[in-house]
């Protein structure tokens, strides 16, 4: 969940390093540091706190040098403080981390007995003591590492430098992503190509147990094995180093409003005239028994609102896991299982793992933003969400572009295994159709949404309910509000109000109601009125009929209307824009909600 950057090159790379972290800092933001070769000496500069604090050091005491490596840290061992932040450095070795080592204590002893004491609380400087005390036997930095590598245990993307090698950097990969790149005497080490397409257009991406001697003349990969083997070049796409907030307050706020567009792109690629197109071979279908969808977070929401559709429109049953709860619970895969996973990074660890335990028993398919990832790669079939960088923690674009290749997936099932007939898969696709047009729509009630999300934002607990494919909606909702603003929030299936939630609900516990004018709707306003008899304050969430047919709602928010299966993916809007203003009101860091990062690539 780190952010590592590499540079070796003809100029001074600390500048540039910085605004390569800055482009990663959504994998981290307790921390930060850089450490660099010059005139031969390996030296450091850390910080804690946002980026902001590590440039502020560096104004005041610069670190020359055109050999660097740089770290925007997510902690896992030790609280964020200037120790413990990135790079860790022990004699002549520098090294930064994304990962976890899970066999640091064992190895922290046996050094300890050989007096190499850590200064830190973390398991990232187990591995620089580890590799000095192998280059205090008589290794070079290269055998050095290599030893290294074969005694530490766990998931880990590493960088390493130094002291006296000025043209030598080292990276290796196992569990979490890295990619290398060399070019015109120059070579590059990060974590995505968000950090180094301002320098590089074609990447390198090191596979498991892979490991890279770079110099500023050569690029040199090995295997787990120790095998020196060729992987082959990634060009990458120009947009994929444009972020920028295009005069939004915040990322999220500007990724809620490009909804519209990444959706009519992402429906284009899958959405014929009157069918799905799905890309490349598309999936057989007709011996698919079974679908298992795995995930994390809001991507494993969305996976609750595609089982609505594959069971509803291609009858095929669905099971949901959350993956780390999958990938150790083993469970057996019958025969015609298809495995989905969903993962906006693609990089997820515990969804990439359960990913490698179903390849040899299951079709597997990854929806993802990122192609070059790690679960794209690995996949039988990757079908990309089209969503383009998302910059802020809690997902927004990422979630409806889910929900869209998602729904296509389900239509081409269902009309391969002849649930739906052509004219009512052409009644589908013309409606999805018509999304990004009804998503611009919603977007013209964020005024109410602001008013509405001040009050909200004074209270202690909140509730979301929904039915069907609202119940996911309303979790979805719950784990936003929560993400960003810090107020406890809980999603619940109406139906299951009276089971324990009912007895939370007072006059200063708002209810948050997602519920279009379907053929639930009557159930749901059932569930309304039980809150409102016990003084419970309903935020009621539908289309101008639903809105009509109840009276007694503390607060309305209008929608436009739509077929109820297609009803998720606009119903995500309100959903983001109440916790969206909830955390303006409140004062909380929108983009970077303590404690949490966008790219989780530890379990």
């Amino acid at each position: 969940m780190c952010g590592i950057v590499g540079i070796l090159a003809d100029y001074e790379v600390s500048p540039v390093i910085l605004e390569a972290l800055r482009r990663l800092e959504y994998r981290g933001y307790d921390s930060a540091g850089i450490a660099t070769i010059h005139d031969g000496h390996l030296d450091r500069r850390r910080a804690v706190g946002k980026l902001r604090s590590l440039s502020d050091h560096l104004v005041h005491d610069p670190l020359p040098g055109r050999s660097g490596i740089g770290h925007t840290r997510w902690a896992t061992h030790g609280k964020p403080s200037k120790i413990n932040a990135h790079p860790h450095r022990a004699g002549p070795v520098a090294v930064v981390h994304n990962g976890i080592i899970e066999n640091f204590a064992a190895l922290r002893a046996e050094l300890r007995a050989r007096n190499y004491g850590p200064e830190s609380e973390t398991d990232t400087e187990t591995i620089a003591l580890l590799c000095q005390s192998f280059m205090d036997d008589g290794l070079d930095p290269q055998e050095a590492v290599a030893r290294t590598l074969d005694r530490i245990e766990g998931a880990f993307a590493l960088a390493f430098l130094f002291d006296g090698e000025d043209d030598l950097m080292i990276a290796a990969r196992r569990g979490s992503p890295l990619a290398v790149a060399h070019a015109g005497g120059e070579a590059f080490v990060g974590s995505d190509a968000i950090a180094l397409a301002p320098l590089t257009d074609r990447l390198i991406y090191l596979e498991e147990g892979d490991w890279a001697v770079l110099t500023r003349a050569s690029c040199r990969i090995f295997d787990a094995m120790g095998t020196a083997v060729d992987r082959p070049e990634t060009r990458i796409a120009e947009t994929a180093g444009r972020v920028e907030k295009g005069g939004h307050r915040h990322w999220m706020a500007k990724e809620i409003h490009e909804q519209p567009a990444v959706l009519d792109i992402c429906l284009n690629r899958y959405l014929g005239a009157d069918a799905v197109t799905l890309p490349g071979d598309g999936i057989d279908f007709t011996d698919v028994r079974r679908v298992v969808m795995v995930a994390c977070g809001t991507a494993y929401y969305a996976c609750h609102v595609a089982k609505y559709w594959f069971e509803a429109l291609a009858r095929l049953p669905v099971e949901i896991d959350v993956a780390s709860e999958f990938r150790y619970r083993e469970p057996p895969l019958e025969e015609g299982t298809l495995a989905i996973f969903v993962s906006q990074s693609g990089e997820t660890a515990d969804t990439l793992a359960a990913l490698r335990y179903c390849k040899a028993q299951a079709r597997t398919l990854a929806v993802v933003n990122v192609e070059t990832s790690s679960i794209a790669r690995e996949a039988d079939a990757a079908f990309p969400i089209l969503a383009g960088a998302e910059i802020g923690v809690a997902s927004t674009k990422a979630f409806t572009c889910q929900l869209a290749v998602l729904a296509a997936i389900a239509l081409s099932a269902a009309a391969a295994r002849r649930t739906l007939a052509p004219d009512a898969t052409a009644e589908h696709v013309a409606t999805l159709r018509k999304m990004p047009a009804l998503l611009s729509q919603a977007l013209q009630s964020e005024d109410r949404m602001e008013d509405i999300a001040r009050t909200l934002s004074e209270a202690r607990d909140i509730l979301f309910l929904g039915r069907g494919a609202m119940f996911p909606m309303a979790l979805e909702g719950a784990l936003k509000l929560k993400e960003i603003s810090y107020i406890h929030a809980e999603g619940y299936a109406s139906g299951e109000l009276k089971h324990g939630p009912i007895a939370l609900v007072d006059e200063s516990v708002p209810v948050i109601v997602f519920a279009p004018s379907d053929p639930l709707f009557g159930k749901t306003v059932s569930n309304m009125q039980e809150v409102m008899a016990r003084g419970g304050r309903v935020v009621l969430v539908s289309d101008a009929k639903g809105l009509r047919s109840v009276d007694g709602a503390w607060a309305e928010i209008e929608v436009p209307a739509v077929p109820a299966i297609w009803a998720p993916l606009l119903y995500a809007v309100p959903a983001q824009l109440l916790a969206y203003y909830t955390a303006i009101a409140k004062g909380t860091d929108v983009d970077q909600p303590r404690n949490l990062a966008k790219s989780v690539t530890v379990e």
